[in-house]
């Protein structure tokens, strides 16, 4: 199993680890750093460093189980189990990837009633897809989204019994992904306060701590996907 760091401490950008395992698949530790792909959001990146050597680490994701796969250049040699290593992530594109996820929860807020049909998060660019029938505006759209970036919410992070989702479904806006069962907890992120979320979602990402980390953000196209589906496009402005 390897503990994830990031759930609890996303802004943690490197940790001392113990390799359980050195597969061709990729490199098992005992903690990380790393997220693992999933939710639309990219593995992160980085380096294994430990005496005597270095792995480029160019991508992370989910093995058997709770294991976590750190996956090394080609032809990098990796460190072999028991090996002690330093896990650094590329911390630059992990914040990119951090603004731009909390940037779509707070567009998601913006969006009332609609589904969620799909998404993507990128360092340059993300998008949403609701399930809609006609566009909103755009000027509208990115000028409130500038607006709940610059009145820097606080962004948290809790746990709750998985039962909730039987009780309030609601807290789910994606149709697409739903969040997983089985582990008895269900990790939530709050942006505001407690009294009066701006926005309130299950999500295993990771997130900037106050929504004026983001900086400003541009709406850069909204596009018809479908008779129902309209795809929200957004960029650091």
């Amino acid at each position: 199993m390897t503990e994830r760091v990031y759930l609890d401490e996303p802004d943690t950008p490197k940790l001392t680890a113990t390799v359980l395992a050195s597969r061709a698949a990729g490199i098992v530790l005992d903690r990380t750093v790393f997220y693992a792909r999933g939710g639309g959001q990219p593995g992160d990146t980085g380096v294994l460093r430990w005496a005597g050597g270095e792995t480029v680490i160019i991508d992370t994701v989910k093995g058997e189980g709770a294991e976590i796969l750190h996956q090394p250049a080609p032809n990098a040699v990796p460190p072999p189990a028991g090996t002690i290593v330093e896990a650094v992530i590329d911390w630059q594109r992990r914040h990119a990837l951090m603004r731009m996820h909390t940037t779509l929860h707070l567009l998601c807020s913006l969006i009332k009633g609609a589904a969620v049909t799909g998404g993507s998060i990128g360092a340059e660019k993300s998008r949403l897809d609701f399930d809609l029938p006609a566009s909103p505006a755009k000027e509208a759209i990115e000028a409130d989204l500038n607006a709940l970036i610059a009145a820097d919410h606080k962004v948290s992070i809790g746990w709750v019994d998985e039962s909730v989702l039987d009780t309030d479904p609601g807290l789910v806006r994606t149709m697409s992904v739903q969040p997983p069962r089985g582990s008895g907890r269900l990790r939530l992120i709050r942006i505001g306060e407690a009294d009066a979320p701006v926005d309130l979602q299950p999500c295993g990402g990771t997130h900037v701590s106050r929504t004026g980390e983001i900086g400003p953000m541009r709406v850069a196209k909204i596009e018809n996907k479908g008779k129902q589906n309209r795809r929200i496009i957004i960029a650091p402005g």
